[in-house]
């Protein structure tokens, strides 16, 4: 526990300049690889996002790490990313590294099996509702659990059709 508090002056710089090097870096490559690095639209994009911060911790905090290292293993992430998200064009390549949106609630109907199969209870289901503003389920056209693990609340009038396209590649079971 002693040794918790304790660090040369050596290693402490090696830190700052670790540190400042991989944030740059991160700058350089998001840049050039865009926004799309850190959003959360897919497995991917999540695996991209944890890959990243390992790299960083590693490079900044272990000292049998380089910057170099860190730099390279950053830049072979960056281009997973980058060739995954081109990829992704292609329908087979998108099957294999994208989930299928669920559908959990449709013209005020819950689909009870698909919340299982989300792992969303009746409770999570009501807070999205009350999130989404909905105060009758009539209201409600759909409500889809996204590739992403986020809610989508499609509500409105209940004289008004939800329009097929926007749920063209959900899943209904």
């Amino acid at each position: 526990m002693e040794k918790w508090f304790e660090a040369s002056p050596t290693s402490l710089l090696a830190i700052i300049i670790s540190a400042i090097g991989i944030y740059c870096l991160v700058i350089i490559y998001t840049r050039i690889a865009g926004k799309r690095s850190f959003s959360k639209m897919s497995s991917f994009d999540f695996a991209m996002t944890i890959a990243s911060g390992s790299i960083l911790a590693s490079t900044i905090l272990l000292k049998n790490v380089s910057l170099l290292q860190g730099a390279i293993g950053l830049l072979i992430v960056y281009v997973l990313q980058i060739s995954t998200a081109y990829l992704r064009r292609f329908h087979l390549f998108q099957k294999l590294t994208d989930n299928k949106p669920l559908l959990l609630m449709k013209d005020g109907e819950i689909f009870h099996d698909n919340l299982k199969k989300a792992r969303v209870t009746e409770s999570d289901l009501r807070g999205k509702l009350r999130e989404a503003n909905v105060i009758q389920l009539s209201e409600v056209r759909a409500v889809v659990f996204e590739t992403t693990g986020d809610v989508s609340v499609l509500h409105c009038n209940p004289k008004k059709e939800l329009e097929e396209w926007l749920i063209k590649d959900v899943n209904h079971k």
